[in-house]
């Protein structure tokens, strides 16, 4: 099967992809595409896009959820729609955010998708159904354009950091509620929520290029330093990789996909409105991160 993770296409095939750009450093519209029904070559064209411009929406797209896991299905192999979570009945690789779900969990904190397990998600494919009126945008900071402008002595810094991820805030609570027992992931079923350990700046596996690998939502703290230092070099973290120059916001239409990169992004939905909200999301199975010490 052919996967995200190959190399990425060529400058000519990426240019035959009608692109439209939402900022110098990432982020992009893809018009003139049929996600029910693209070519190999426009597929090849999409892993090449997704790894340079990390962010890839498509408009007006008429999918049903078999025609997302199809289209998921064509860039690698999706997982669980989520490790402990409730998928959809007919497509458990589809994991409803529906805001009018009495078990609707959100996250009011910058994020990267489930990178509270050992191998989190390499993209997540994410399809508008029903929309409020107004708000319920998602914005997506660049991991990597937020690292390699931190200083180099705060790079050197990074560079050979490790940082715990935890679930169990966000999820723990709810994997109890349901008897202790998740999806599977990783060809086991979860049954806890062990915190696991990963790079702070991860290397991307097809690029090369080194990002921030900490989030808000799953990062609790760095291994090796105190409270009060992890605290602070987190702190500054976040607070460099959320910055106006780092991010993209898009303002979502009913049929619009937009699909990501989790190796190279975070991502943060806001919940400013108050009619339901209802996105369909499927992930793509990824690999353990890699640091530049590793």
């Amino acid at each position: 099967m052919t996967t995200i993770a190959t190399a990425p296409a060529t400058p000519s095939l990426r240019a035959g992809l009608e692109l439209e750009r939402l900022g110098p450093g990432f982020g992009a519209i893809v018009h003139g595409i049929d996600l029910r029904r693209p070519t190999e070559v426009q597929m090849e064209q999409l892993r090449g896009a997704l790894v340079e411009h990390k962010v890839l929406f498509f408009r007006g797209q008429d999918l049903a959820d078999a025609d997302q896991v199809a289209f998921a299905s064509r860039l690698g192999k999706p997982t669980a729609g989520h490790p402990v979570a409730a998928t959809a009945a007919a497509h458990a690789e589809i994991y409803p955010i529906d805001s009018t779900d009495p078990e609707f969990s959100f996250s009011d904190e910058w994020h990267t998708d489930v990178t509270f397990m050992q191998t989190p998600p390499a993209a997540s494919v994410l399809r508008a159904v029903r929309l409020p009126d107004t708000g319920g945008d998602t914005s997506w900071a660049d991991s990597q354009l937020a690292y390699e402008s931190l200083s180099e002595p705060v790079r050197r810094l990074v560079d050979g950091l490790t940082a715990v991820h935890d679930g169990n805030r966000e999820w723990g609570a709810y994997l109890r509620r349901h008897g202790g027992r998740g999806n599977e992931w990783d060809g086991r079923t979860v049954t806890g929520l062990t915190p696991v350990e990963h790079p702070v700046v991860r290397v991307h596996p097809v690029s090369g290029r080194r990002g921030l690998f900490v989030n808000p939502g799953f990062t609790s703290h760095i291994i090796g330093v105190s409270d009060a230092e992890s605290r602070g070099i987190l702190d500054l973290l976040y607070a460099h990789l959320t910055k106006p120059e780092h991010t993209i916001r898009h303002r979502w239409a009913v049929g619009d996909v937009g699909v990501w990169d989790n190796r190279s992004t975070a991502h943060y939905a806001n919940r400013d409105y108050t009619q339901p909200r209802v996105m369909a999301r499927v992930t793509i199975r990824g690999d353990r991160p890699v640091g530049p010490t590793t």
